[in-house]
């Protein structure tokens, strides 16, 4: 079927082609006398993202990628291996490769306190707050730029920026037609297809662009597979001074379940070693269950106008839908009465059984932007409403028994629980930069946010509890401003932020009854220079976060691999980011950045289980290091360039860090440093075959053997007696060496 479908599509981006090529004596005479044309349709095209991207105002803080740059590192793994030169950034993945499940961490804050936008339309889950990157696999190939804004950033649309925002913007419309055909292969069986293609703009002003892509990999990880497709396709038509775009994005994906991650000894042993999907058969031999895997299809819609009235005012207007569906099936090793099942039996010896496991999603997420757009010569203002609504419903059954005992089949398939989530988000703003007199900028953000979320149904964690409107209302009001100063060759800024952020789901059913979520708060405050020279820059940003009920990591995770968290009254996180970069003759550039900061909890208090005594110990740790949190990173990118021919070595070393907030040495991952290269040759061909780009990625290069990712769940087997916790521990390992080489046909 995938097969059929991609020689489909690529029929039909070739036929494309040969249509648009009958009209290129048009295509070129707009090309070659009415560049004015293609700048106007770019410059509306901007005004999807100019709202969001008002405040900007060049600090260190704010780091601008190109879509073309991204696509060309791009061996089919996800969005977060492909940001890893940003400051303050740690990537890491479940199945090693980043091809499969991908997250990444700024400042320590993981991705779901991130807030992430695709043409100013919310990209974050409304309950889960993730970004979910391998339903969309290969997006990057529909990007023309990605800003990431470390800190709180400009106010937005969807959730809340708690330690940095980005914010995409799909691709502009081209002058002529093309077409790009790509295949990229390389170790653990990865295999990454891609074909685009577009009519260019016509005389009349019409555009239509698609992309397919195909992503295949076994993993590092045993049975970590991916089996992934993503799509692309927008029709926009450009007039003088009005936009309409409409376009269709998604995917979907089938993974090996990999979340339990790994024993640590066990690691040493064998890193690739999964444990996710094991079994004993009724005969006591281990078997695997090959369908522990994880489904889901995302498909996002969204139509934009956007308008110039006159060389100051414009306007953007915009209406999306998106539409999620999957399921997961996995191993238990329980009573069955935690799925509701006491009816059957347990077995004879009284151990538990082995059983599938089958919960499901189902969500729809629909809502509407307006924004307007003033500048002048001292002003640049944007005022601008949202509107979200979002539907989940959640369910869960099991399958079948995998030991072998003899049961009523008839109990089976019925959901033990069936919940489901709405939430409603809301929010005005209003922004506005002022340069009262030469290279002073004046910076001011206010927005009003409004959340309402209920979860209804039956729990997932304890059989028959009914949550009756559980949730809150939330009333949220997130003030910002900054100052910049330019002269010369020197840049000074400062800029304070204050931002509020609602619990996500896991965050109310995770917790228990007697730890219900509060909202936390954050008081950001950033500052920074910059020099630039011809050859060289060199600047620092320095931030102080402060937190009020900080929801940081517990270190323990749920039964499907998300990260847990509580709150805390109060803690910070401070630190410095030092970029630099410098020419060194006309063919090599070396760039560089370092974060080194500190990241507390105030007089840190937690509660671990006592086996023994079936109690609950409180214990307080003082000031501990926040969970995740290095305080060190280094990334280092060294770029040689001569004649079509790129080259570039780039080194990320990551500090230790801790799975929990004990700082207990049982809970720590050692420091690492890895070292990646990359290189490609682009050659011109002629008028049909315009170019050709050979690649080569060479990954891990000196072979390390690392972690960038666990859990750790602290318990006393017997506080009274020893006084000592111990751990349950899980690594998430990361390939080792690998290499990947591609080639491009660009037509």
């Amino acid at each position: 079927m995938t097969k059929k479908f991609l020689i489909t599509i690529f029929t039909l981006g070739i036929s494309c082609l040969s249509w648009c090529q009958s009209d290129t004596a048009s295509v070129d005479t707009i090309a070659i006398f009415d560049t004015d044309f293609i700048d106007r349709t770019i410059e509306l095209d901007a005004v999807v993202v100019s709202a969001t991207r008002i405040g900007n105002t060049g600090g260190l803080s704010d780091v601008k990628l190109k879509g073309k740059d991204m696509q060309r590192n791009n061996i089919g793994v996800n969005v977060p291996y492909l940001l890893q030169s940003t400051p303050s950034l740690v990537a890491f993945s479940e199945d090693g490769t980043g091809t499969g499940y991908a997250y990444f961490r700024i400042r320590g804050t993981d991705q779901n306190r991130i807030n992430i936008t695709m043409n100013g339309i919310p990209l974050n889950d409304s309950e889960s707050s993730s970004v979910v990157w391998v339903n969309m696999t290969d997006l990057i190939g529909s990007v023309a730029d990605l800003d990431v804004q470390r800190g709180v950033g400009s106010s937005t649309n969807g959730s809340a920026a708690f330690g940095a925002s980005i914010n995409m913007r799909t691709e502009d419309p081209q002058a002529k037609p093309y077409a790009v055909v790509s295949f990229n292969g390389g170790s653990y069986s990865t295999f990454h297809e891609m074909i685009k293609a577009g009519s260019g703009l016509t005389k009349h002003g019409f555009a239509v662009d698609a992309r397919f892509s195909k992503v295949d990999s076994k993993g590092y990880v045993d049975h970590a597979f991916s089996d992934l497709y993503s799509y692309y396709a927008s029709a926009a038509w450009y007039g003088d001074k009005t936009m309409i775009k409409a376009f269709t994005f998604g995917g979907a994906e089938k993974t090996g379940i990999a979340w339990d991650g790994t024993d640590p000894e066990q690691w040493k042993i064998n890193p690739k070693y999964n444990p996710s999907g094991l079994y004993y058969d009724s005969d006591g031999v281990q078997q695997r269950y090959n369908d522990a895997t994880d489904n889901y299809k995302q498909r996002h819609y969204q139509i934009h106008v956007s308008h110039f009235f006159n060389d100051h005012w414009s306007l953007n207007a915009a209406v999306h839908y998106t539409r999620g569906k999957g399921w997961s099936e996995d191993v238990q090793h329980k009573a069955l009465s935690k799925f509701g099942m006491q009816d059957i039996d347990q077995p004879n010896d009284g151990k538990n059984p082995y059983s599938v496991r089958c919960k499901h999603m189902d969500n729809h997420f629909y809502g509407a932007l307006i924004n307007a757009l003033y500048r002048n010569e001292q002003w640049n203002v944007a005022f601008g409403a949202a509107a979200n609504h979002y539907t989940g419903k959640h369910h869960g059954y099991i399958d079948r028994l995998l030991s072998g005992e003899e049961y009523d089949k008839t109990l089976l398939g019925k959901d033990w629980y069936d919940n489901h989530g709405e939430k409603t988000d809301a929010n005005i703003y209003g922004k506005a930069t002022w340069q009262p007199i030469g290279g002073l900028t004046v910076y001011a953000d206010l927005q009003y946010r409004f959340i309402r979320y209920r979860i209804n149904g039956t729990h997932d964690k304890k059989v028959g509890m009914v949550m009756d409107d559980w949730g809150d209302d939330f009333h949220f009001f997130n003030p910002k401003a900054g100052i910049t100063y330019h002269s010369g060759r020197h840049t000074t800024y400062a800029n304070f932020a204050i931002a509020n952020r609602e619990p996500n789901r896991k965050n109310y059913t995770e917790n228990g009854l007697t730890r219900q979520p509060k909202h936390e708060t954050l008081y950001d405050l950033e500052a920074g220079y910059i020099y630039q020279h011809n050859i060289f820059y060199v600047g620092a940003n320095l931030y102080y976060m402060h937190y009020k009920d900080q929801l940081v990591p517990s270190g323990k995770i749920s039964d499907t691999g998300s990260t847990l968290t509580m709150n805390v009254d109060k803690s910070y996180r401070m630190g410095a980011e030092i970029m630099a970069g410098v020419k060194i003759g006309h063919y090599l550039r070396w760039d560089a950045n370092v974060t080194v900061s500190r990241n507390k909890i105030e007089n840190f208090t937690d509660w671990l289980d006592d086996y023994a005594s079936g109690q609950q110990i409180e214990v307080k740790y003082g000031n501990s290091t926040i969970a995740f949190s290095p305080s060190v990173t280094v990334g280092s990118t060294l770029t040689f360039n001569i004649k079509g021919f790129e080259a570039a070595w780039q080194t990320n070393y990551v500090g230790k860090q801790w799975l929990d907030n004990s700082g207990s040495a049982q809970a720590k991952l050692p420091h690492y440093c890895i070292n990646n290269i990359r290189m490609a040759y682009t050659q011109p061909i002629g008028k049909i075959l315009k170019e050709i780009t050979l690649s080569l990625n060479l990954n891990n290069i000196f072979n390390s053997n690392y972690v960038a990712n666990g859990w750790a769940s602290a318990y006393y087997n017997d506080y009274a007696a020893t006084g000592k916790p111990d751990y349950y521990v899980g690594y998430y390992a990361q390939a080792k060496f690998n290499a990947h080489a591609g080639i491009a046909l660009r037509f």
